[in-house]
């Protein structure tokens, strides 16, 4: 089992979430669509090269941003990391992945 976060702006929480539930992603028992999410405030500057879906090249954003946590069985991490960089409206989106131990 893997823990998959990532950071989303209030505009597409919904979108990308339901693209990771899609591909198989927040699956507890006989439950489905579980997820933890909180609101809080994220900062990047796009660099030359960048095509930034919000903010200006050179200049520091700050935007309110979702951090949206669940569970991913092992079979199915890369389908739902794929789903998430699909849907996500960032080029490059943030997100982690860790591996859960199972006592």
């Amino acid at each position: 089992m893997y823990k998959l976060a990532f950071f989303v702006p209030s505009s597409h929480v919904e979108q990308v979430k339901r693209a990771v539930f899609a591909a198989g992603a927040g699956r507890i028992g006989a439950y489905d669509c579980c997820s933890w999410q909180v609101l809080g405030q994220g900062q990047f500057r796009p660099l030359d090269g960048s095509q930034p879906f919000i903010g200006q090249t050179g200049e520091i954003e700050h935007v309110e941003e979702w951090k949206v946590e669940l569970v991913v069985d092992d079979a199915l991490i890369q389908q739902a990391v794929a789903a998430l960089k699909h849907s996500h409206p960032y080029e490059t989106p943030a997100y982690e992945v860790w591996k859960l131990a199972d006592f």
